[in-house]
C-alpha cells in the first residue's frame, strides 16, 4: 500500500495523471528509477486491470537492468543538432533543449506560459522552479525567437493572444505533451533517457537541493539521481 501511494503521488506530481490515465512509460520510468520495492505496486495494477480502471498498462515481470540513459556524447550531439536547426521546427527544437539541458518533463514544458521567459539587457532567464534560471547562448537566442514567433497566437476571429510558450491549434490551449513526445521519439530522441542523463549531469554539477529548487523537482528526486550518479553531496548544508 505504501509503494502504491508513493507511485500515485509521484504520478500526479510529475505527470499530472491518475491511475486511470497512467501510461506504460510512466510505470516503466517509476520502476527503472528507484529501488526494487517499487515492484510491490504489481498488486495494485492487477486490481486496476481487473476493475477496468486501467487495462492498458502492463506490469513487467522483471525490473529493467539499466536505467535508460544517453551518453554525454549523445546528449551533446542532440543539443548541437537542435541548436543548428536540424532536425525539427522552432518549437520542437526549444522543447528538446529544455529536456536535454534542464531535464524538464514534457508535461511541464508544454504548459509553460510565454511569461516564463524573461529577457533583460544582460541575459535571458526562464522560470522552471522557485526562481528564474539563466539560459546560456546560443540556446537563449532560439528561446527568445520562439517567444516572438510562436504559432497559433490568435483565434481565427482575431481573439486574445494565446498565453502559452507552446500554443496548440485550439484557441487558448497549449501543445499536448503526448504530441511532443511523438515528435521527439520519431526524431530519435529517447525522452526518458534524455531526462535521466540531463538530471544526472545537473546533480553532478550542483547540490541536489539547489537543482530541486531551481528546476522544480522534489528533493527526493534529485537526491536519488545524485546517489545513482555517485554524487550524494551528503555534506551539503541547506
Amino acid at each position: 500500500v505504501t509503494e502504491t501511494i508513493k507511485f500515485l503521488t509521484w504520478l500526479h506530481d510529475t505527470h499530472h495523471r491518475t491511475a486511470a490515465d497512467c501510461l506504460q512509460q510512466d510505470l516503466d520510468e517509476w520502476l527503472a528509477s528507484g529501488p526494487t520495492t517499487r515492484h510491490k505496486t504489481r498488486a495494485f495494477f492487477a486490481w486496476a486491470k481487473k476493475s477496468k480502471i486501467n487495462t492498458t498498462v502492463r506490469f513487467v515481470n522483471q525490473q529493467p537492468k539499466h536505467v535508460p540513459m544517453l551518453t554525454q556524447e549523445q546528449r551533446l550531439t542532440w543539443i548541437k543538432a537542435l541548436l543548428s536547426g536540424n532536425p525539427g521546427s522552432l518549437h520542437y527544437r526549444v522543447a528538446g533543449l529544455l529536456l536535454l539541458l534542464y531535464a524538464q518533463p514534457l508535461v511541464r514544458i508544454t504548459a509553460l506560459p510565454a511569461t516564463a521567459v524573461a529577457v533583460t539587457t544582460n541575459d535571458v532567464r526562464i522560470s522552471l522552479g522557485n526562481e528564474p534560471v539563466p539560459v546560456p547562448e546560443p540556446s537563449a537566442g532560439i528561446l527568445v525567437e520562439l517567444v516572438h514567433r510562436r504559432p497559433n497566437l490568435r483565434t481565427a476571429g482575431g481573439g486574445i493572444a494565446n498565453p502559452w510558450l507552446f500554443p496548440a491549434q485550439r484557441p487558448g490551449k497549449h501543445l499536448d505533451a503526448i504530441t511532443l513526445q511523438h515528435d521527439l521519439t520519431r526524431a530519435g530522441i529517447s525522452v526518458l533517457a534524455a531526462r535521466n542523463s540531463a538530471l544526472r549531469t545537473l546533480v553532478a554539477e550542483m547540490p541536489p537541493p539547489i537543482v530541486a529548487k531551481l528546476l522544480g523537482f522534489s528533493d527526493n528526486c534529485t537526491q536519488r539521481h545524485a546517489q545513482l550518479a555517485a554524487q550524494p553531496w551528503s555534506r551539503y548544508v541547506t
